[in-house]
């Protein structure tokens, strides 16, 4: 199920929407849609890992350990 949603755009930005539509011969909905679902999960996975670091029972393991664990 799909939601309408109404939103407002500066106007060097739904020309640039406007253009990949264009280009990609897709609607700016379908361009919209996924340019949301990459914020978000940006957005999730940088509070993954801001709750990460406040964990203190998170052990932190140092790039050098890493690198040696990958046996690089």
């Amino acid at each position: 199920m799909s939601t309408m949603i109404s939103i407002r755009l500066p106007e060097d930005l739904a020309r640039a929407l406007a253009h990949i539509a264009e280009e990609t011969e897709r609607p700016r909905s379908f361009h919209v849609q996924k340019a949301l679902e990459g914020y978000i999960e940006d957005f999730a996975d940088v509070q993954i890992a801001l709750d990460r670091l406040r964990d203190h029972k998170d052990p932190v393991i140092s790039s050098r350990d890493f690198r040696k664990s990958l046996g690089l």
